[in-house]
């Protein structure tokens, strides 16, 4: 019988499937946007006269990567801001501060972000460092893990914020020793400035996503999950950017959408969900999931914790972090989420936060029984020795951001001292996870951090930042590259409900990465320096790198 001959056809290097049946191959097939063959020479016999065939070149074929916690529109929306991402010197932030309100007269705002806790004392800025680089307009610009927000003067009176201001029962205002805001306001205090900012278009959200997207697909992702979608208790809403982009063919990767959980409100806010999850799943974006921001973070004490922080003495204080959805409700919430398909996707990066999640899987577990909802837990900075196995016995995901598994200042000097040896030994048990079979997927919280898979795979397998010391973080906790590699493609299939993606065999999608080497080929120190040359969406190419 003769086969039709392929659309596109991939010879000349090695074809990494992440199949485990078969992991290599040297030739991969592609027709109507699926790949149709996967072997060696007898698929070159699929070439016609009008087949695509691109010459790998000894580089390395694979699935496309996928990030499972992502915040695309507001990644790019942030790119095209005040930009403070890739330095930690606080001179540098002020000068970038001062060339972009020079640069921009008209701005009401100054708004921005991505500057570093570790670039000053304590981790939190001064207002009236903003007030000497801007001192006619509001500035407000959040911090890297988007937890916490730096203000100068004007943008705290203009918001009604001073000594007299109570802090929100989900946040905290940073005071001098007279009670005045110091310009830092942490977690849900953000909201008392950042509501008084002006309101951006649905044409700004969707120039954002756009931007993200061709910067993603340049890094070789081909789908996501956006981990907050329809924002609230202070987050923006950006879900008529993907509603219309998906309407339009703009998006061109494959999204899932993450409705916020609003934590002012209960189980009363579900039909809104629904109603949510149905008018916002077309093309290619599904809101099937449900987001639960269940704490916050280590740096700033907030991430919800068993036992109490010390303080810079090694003494216990009385501050064990945050829960910002009642414990005692969880249960019901998530059960009640699960029985109507919905899938739930955990922020708990305290080993308490973590232990209250896998509480309320257990939950709906017991009530629903095992439904197909792939709920996921995302962060787990600290996972208690004793929750370990429990994602394995209840099917829920352990859902990595390895970047942040390094020693780096923000982790030694913001937070290990203040969690203490035994727990800090806990952090980021990405091999505990897998050695008691636990499904892995990974992700990188951009804008928090770097959006590129190939450097979170690095740290994965290193557990050093790529360029970074000698000295790796917890190297017992390491990952293999193929495992580290799984995570990023067939693991965050599984989250995603993409189970026709994350690996190449025939009849899958042909989401697809051409990288400039094999990975396996050099050491593990020069993960991190591979680049992705070439990535297509169902066989279509969206990005070609100028040196491809």
């Amino acid at each position: 019988m003769t086969r039709k001959p392929a659309d596109l056809l991939f010879t000349g290097g090695p074809v990494l499937t992440m199949d485990p049946a078969r992991s290599r191959a040297t030739a991969l097939a592609v027709t109507g946007g699926r790949i149709t063959a996967v072997g060696h020479d007898e698929v070159r016999d699929l070439a016609g006269p009008k087949t695509e065939v691109v010459d790998l070149r000894g580089r390395p074929l694979l699935p496309g990567f996928q990030d499972a916690h992502v915040h695309a529109v507001m990644g790019g929306i942030e790119l095209g801001e005040c930009d403070l991402t890739g330095t930690v010197d606080p001179g540098e932030y002020l000068r970038r501060v001062r060339a972009y309100a020079g640069a921009h007269p008209e701005r009401e705002w100054i708004t921005g972000g991505g500057w570093s806790m570790e670039s000053f004392e304590g981790g939190t800025p001064t207002r009236e460092a903003l007030d000497a680089a801007v001192p006619d307009r509001p500035v407000y610009l959040v911090n890297r893990d988007h937890h916490g927000a730096w203000a100068n003067s004007r943008a705290l009176e203009l918001a009604g914020v001073g000594a007299g201001t109570p802090d929100p029962p989900d946040g905290r205002i940073e005071r001098d020793a007279e009670g005045r805001p110091t310009g830092m306001l942490q977690e849900g205090a953000m909201i008392l400035v950042g509501r008084f900012l002006p309101a951006r278009t649905r044409d700004d959200r969707v120039a954002g996503l756009l931007r993200a997207q061709e910067m993603l697909h340049g890094l070789g992702v081909t789908a996501w999950q956006d981990a907050l979608v329809c924002g609230s208790d202070g987050y923006p809403d950006v879900s008529d950017a993907y509603a219309a982009a998906a309407a339009d063919g703009s998006l061109t990767a494959t999204v899932v959408g993450a409705l916020w959980w609003s934590r002012a409100r209960g189980e009363e806010q579900i039909p809104d969900l629904l109603e949510r999850r149905e008018r916002l799943t077309g093309g290619r974006l599904r809101c099937t999931s449900v987001k639960i921001m269940q704490d916050g973070v280590a740096e700033n004490f907030t991430a919800a914790m068993t036992a109490p922080y010390l303080d810079g003495c090694g003494c216990a204080t009385a501050n064990s972090g945050l829960s910002f959805v009642d414990p005692e409700a969880l249960p019901g919430y998530v059960t009640a989420l699960d029985a109507r398909g919905f899938q739930v996707h955990f922020h708990s990066l305290g080993d308490r936060a973590v232990r209250e999640a896998l509480d309320a899987v257990a939950a709906a577990r017991a009530a629903n029984g095992w439904r197909d909802t792939r709920p996921h837990l995302a962060h787990l900075q600290v996972v208690h020795p004793d929750d370990v196995g429990r994602f394995r016995a209840l099917g829920a995901t352990a859902n990595m951001q390895p970047l942040w598994a390094a020693h780096e200042p923000q982790m030694d000097e913001l937070t290990i001292p203040f969690l203490g040896p035994e727990r800090a030994a806990w952090q980021y048990p990405f091999g505990d996870l897998l050695r008691a079979g636990a499904t892995l997927a990974a992700g990188s919280d951009w804008p928090v951090s770097s959006a590129a898979p190939l450097e979170g795979i690095h740290v994965a397998v290193n557990r050093v930042l790529p360029g970074g010391g000698d000295e790796p973080f917890l190297p017992e906790q390491a990952l293999d590259l193929a495992t580290a590699l799984a995570a990023y493609t067939a693991g965050s299939a599984y989250v995603n409900h993409l189970d026709d993606t994350g690996s190449l065999r025939p009849g899958n999608r042909a989401d697809l990465v051409v990288l400039d080497r094999d990975p396996f080929a050099g050491p593990a120190a020069a993960i991190g320096e591979t680049r992705v040359h070439l990535t297509y969406v169902d066989g279509t190419r969206v990005h070609t790198a100028p040196d491809a």
